[in-house]
C-alpha cells in the first residue's frame, strides 16, 4: 500500500511519517516544498530521521505546481494521499494572504484533481479549529455553523472542507477532513508558543502573555494526533456521500496562564510575563467535541497537558544541546 503525506517536513506529516513506518504496512512517498516560513534546518532536521528508511521517499515539490504532482501520482498510484501541506499561522495570515491563497487553496484544488483522476481510495485533508471563529457553543461540535472565520488561514481551511464537500459529491471520492485544535510537541513549530515560551523562559526573556493569560485552548499532544489519522487511514466514510469532518481535540481547554504554568515546571524557572491584548485573529475559546471520531476509529486524544510539557521541554534542551 503507498501512502502520499504532502507537508511531510512539518510538525505533523513529520511525525505521522515516523509512526506509520513503524506499522511496517505501508510505502511512504512524502512531499514539502520546504519553504522558509519557519526555519529550514528543522524541517531538514525531521526529514534526516525519515529517510533511511527503506520504506520512505522524499520529493520537493510544491502542491502549487499541478504538473510535478500529476506526474507523482501517475509514477506512484497512491493507495491514500494525506494532505498536511499548508501555509500555517492565524497571524501570518494576516501579513500575507497571498501565501495561503497559492498553498491552501490552489495546492489544495491540484490535490483534489490528482485524487480524482487517480481514484484514491481516502484522501485526509488538515483542517482546523480556527473554523469554528467565535463560535460561542461549547465544546464545538461538527454540526455547528463556520460561516465567520476570524482569520484568512481560517476562511482557507473553510473553503477546503467545502471544496473537498463537492469533490466528493460530483465524483463519488471518498474524503475525510480533520480540526486539529492546538497541536504541541518534540519537534514542533518554533512560531508556536510551546516553542516561544520556552526559548524565552529557558534563556531568561520575557514573554507575552495575550489576553491576561485567560484565552482558553485544547491542547493536544502530537502523538494522539498522529494516532488518530492513522487509525482514520483505513476508514474511510461509507455513505451515499463519502465525506467527513473530524474534530481531534483533547477534549479538555486549558487556560493560557495554565499551559504557562506548565512550561514553567517542566523548565524549573519562573517566566517573566508581560501581558498584551488579545490578538488580532484569536479567538477566547477552543474546546474539541470528540465523540465522532471516538466512534468512527474508537480513539479521542487523552494525554494530560503536564506530561505532553514535559515531554516536549525535554525534546527542546536535548534539540538545543541546552
Amino acid at each position: 500500500m503507498k501512502i502520499l503525506i504532502t507537508g511531510v517536513a512539518g510538525f505533523i506529516g513529520h511525525a505521522l511519517s515516523e509512526h506509520i513506518l513503524k506499522l511496517g504496512k505501508y510505502e511512504i512517498i512524502g512531499i514539502d516544498n520546504i519553504n522558509n516560513y519557519y526555519s529550514v534546518e528543522l524541517k531538514q532536521s525531521r526529514l534526516s530521521t525519515l529517510v533511511d528508511s527503506p520504506a520512505f521517499k522524499f520529493y520537493q515539490i510544491d502542491i502549487a505546481n499541478h504538473q510535478s504532482l500529476d506526474q507523482l501520482f501517475q509514477k506512484y498510484q497512491f493507495d491514500y494521499v494525506i494532505n498536511l501541506a499548508a501555509q500555517a499561522g492565524v497571524r501570518y495570515s494576516i501579513e500575507n494572504s497571498k501565501a495561503y491563497t497559492q498553498s491552501n487553496l490552489v495546492g489544495f484544488s491540484n490535490i483534489l484533481e490528482a485524487c480524482r483522476h487517480h481514484k484514491i481510495k481516502h484522501l485526509i485533508f488538515a483542517s482546523s479549529s480556527s473554523v469554528y471563529g467565535r463560535n460561542e457553543k461549547v465544546p464545538f461540535s461538527e454540526e455547528d455553523r463556520v460561516d465567520l472565520p476570524v482569520s484568512y488561514y481560517a476562511a482557507t481551511k473553510k473553503a477546503n472542507e467545502v471544496m473537498a464537500a463537492s469533490y466528493s459529491h460530483l465524483y463519488n471520492l471518498p474524503i475525510s477532513g480533520l480540526r486539529f485544535f492546538t497541536v504541541y510537541g518534540p519537534w514542533g513549530r518554533p512560531d508556536m508558543a510551546p516553542w516561544l515560551f520556552t526559548d524565552a523562559i529557558l534563556h531568561n526573556r520575557p514573554i507575552k502573555v495575550f489576553n491576561n493569560g485567560n484565552m482558553l485552548r485544547d491542547f493536544t499532544y502530537i502523538d494522539d494526533i498522529v494516532e488518530g489519522i492513522a487509525r482514520l487511514i483505513d476508514t474511510p466514510p461509507n455513505k451515499d456521500l463519502p465525506y467527513e469532518i473530524y474534530n481531534i481535540g483533547n477534549n479538555r481547554p486549558e487556560k493560557l496562564a495554565d499551559f504557562i504554568s506548565a512550561i514553567e515546571k517542566a523548565c524549573g524557572i519562573e517566566a517573566q510575563k508581560v501581558n498584551y491584548p488579545m490578538q488580532d485573529g484569536d479567538v477566547p475559546v477552543t474546546y474539541a467535541d470528540t465523540s465522532k471520531l471516538n466512534l468512527a476509529v474508537g480513539f479521542s486524544p487523552d494525554t494530560d497537558l503536564q506530561s505532553g510539557i514535559n515531554r516536549f521541554v525535554a525534546w527542546f534542551r536535548e534539540y538545543h544541546k541546552l
